[in-house]
Parts: C-alpha cells; sequence; structure tokens
C-alpha cells in the first residue's frame, strides 16, 4: 500500500486540486490519502475498488473516499481525471466513513473545473477560496442505489461472476452454472445471498449495468448496448437500468 506524500502535510486551504489524465486501462495501486477525496471525470469511467467494493464512476457520477481508506483505480477508457482534497475538518457533515456516491450537478461540475484549473498541487487561494464555501456546500450524498459491486470470496462463485462480467450477455441458468462448477442450483442460489446479498438473476442485472455504463457514457447508442447485453429490446434493458439506478440511461447521463 502506497501513501501520497504530498497530502499528508497539514492543508493550509480547506481544498486542494488535482488534474491527471490517464490512458484506457491504466491502473493506480492500492494507495491513500490523509485527507478526504473527492473522485470525478470528466471524460472516461473511473472503476474503483475499495472496502471490498467495485464502483464504476461515469462523467455525470463522482465518488467520495474518506480519509486514509485504502483504493486502487483503473481506466475505462482515456479518463480525464478532477480530483479534489478537503481536508478533514471542512468535509461536508454528511459525508460518511465509508465510500459514497455523488452526484455531479451543473453547478458542481463547474465549480471542480474551476479549482483545477490551478497548478498541480496548488492550494486554493485568492480569488479560488471564495468558491471553496460554495463547492462544500453544493456536494451533497446521493439517495440513488450505488453503482459497485462486492469482492467474492467462495471459488465457485468467484468463477461465474468472474464469467459474466467478461461477457454481460452470458445467459447460463443457475442450473447449467452448477453443472459447470460442480455445485447444485441450491447451494449457488445460497451463496449468491449470502455472499453478494441478492439473487443470481439480480446480481446479473447489476453486472449488465456496470458493463453498459462505460459504453453509454461514451455515447453508444442504447439499441446497440442492450442487445449487445442479450436484451431483446431496448425497453426491457432500460426498465432494468431504472430499477437497479433509479434513472432510465437518458436522465443517468444527463449533465
Amino acid at each position: 500500500m502506497i501513501t501520497d506524500a504530498n497530502h499528508q502535510r497539514e492543508m493550509p486551504s480547506p481544498v486542494t486540486a488535482l488534474r491527471r489524465e490517464y490512458p484506457d486501462k491504466h491502473a493506480l495501486p492500492m494507495h491513500s490519502h490523509a485527507h478526504g477525496q473527492l473522485i470525478f471525470a470528466t471524460t472516461g469511467v473511473m472503476e474503483i475498488t475499495a472496502n471490498d467494493r467495485l464502483w464504476l464512476v461515469p462523467p455525470q457520477r463522482a465518488v467520495w473516499m474518506p480519509p486514509r481508506v485504502e483504493h486502487r483505480m483503473r481506466a475505462r477508457g482515456s479518463v480525464a481525471l478532477h480530483t479534489l482534497y478537503i481536508r478533514p475538518d471542512t468535509c461536508p457533515a454528511r459525508f460518511a466513513d465509508e465510500p459514497l456516491s455523488v452526484p455531479v450537478s451543473g453547478l458542481l461540475r463547474e465549480l471542480i473545473l474551476r479549482v483545477t484549473t490551478r497548478p498541480e498541487h496548488c492550494d486554493i487561494h485568492g480569488h479560488g477560496i471564495h468558491m471553496v464555501p460554495l463547492l462544500l456546500d453544493e456536494l451533497h450524498a446521493t439517495s440513488e442505489p450505488p453503482l459497485h459491486m462486492p469482492n467474492i470470496v467462495d471459488w465457485r462463485l468467484a468463477r461465474i461472476c468472474e464469467a459474466i462480467l467478461a461477457d454481460s450477455s452470458n445467459d447460463l441458468s443457475l442450473e447449467e452454472w452448477g453443472r459447470v462448477v460442480g455445485a447444485s442450483t441450491r447451494t449457488l442460489a445460497r451463496l449468491f445471498r449470502s455472499e453478494l446479498g441478492v439473487s443470481f438473476r439480480t446480481w446479473r442485472q447489476q453486472a449488465r449495468v456496470l458493463a453498459a455504463v462505460p459504453r453509454l457514457a461514451a455515447g453508444e447508442p442504447v439499441i446497440v448496448v442492450a442487445a449487445d447485453l442479450g436484451y431483446e429490446t431496448p425497453g426491457a434493458f432500460t426498465a432494468m437500468f431504472s430499477r437497479l439506478t433509479g434513472r432510465n440511461p437518458s436522465r443517468y447521463f444527463r449533465r
């Protein structure tokens, strides 16, 4: 595990901004920061693993990473990353000690872009300091279901889930998977409930949403993504997406 030494020192300003660009599949190893971190990308999708969960962050969302929480990140597509490091004593009161999904409003997006145009690792000062209270006030926790998935312990369950994540159009039934991994349907159903907290069918739907997010964020039509993921109609895919995220694809990706 590594730490960002530049952010272990005391921050004189409530917020420090950083901007980075990463190519597709670029990975940042497990690390942590002394301060809270708001992770936001204007292009591409960031894959974030923290606290045994996998998150996908499209441009219309951000993830709050609490201080000293270990996490790693990987770029899906070319990513323009904008990060705010927030001093613990100025973190919004509703922000928890666990990673949190944050919707990015138009105002919040513009504030983030404005402060991250400063030099790298340069504390916000001068005119920028007047934007900090507004930026912190605009940050708020979301009530929408977060796009994350728990990590998996049982090797049989892991094999099934890895295969579905690799090919989200995979339509094998739980009974068919049982024959592949040598387990009964009842055993696999119990494992999905105990380790993942949902049924096999619901987990596969979540996997398909995760697979769809980077493609939809890149501008691919819903009809194409739905067909590739095995849905007979775009309406069926949209209904599933809405049920799991609280919004249909067009609203989810609206700036």
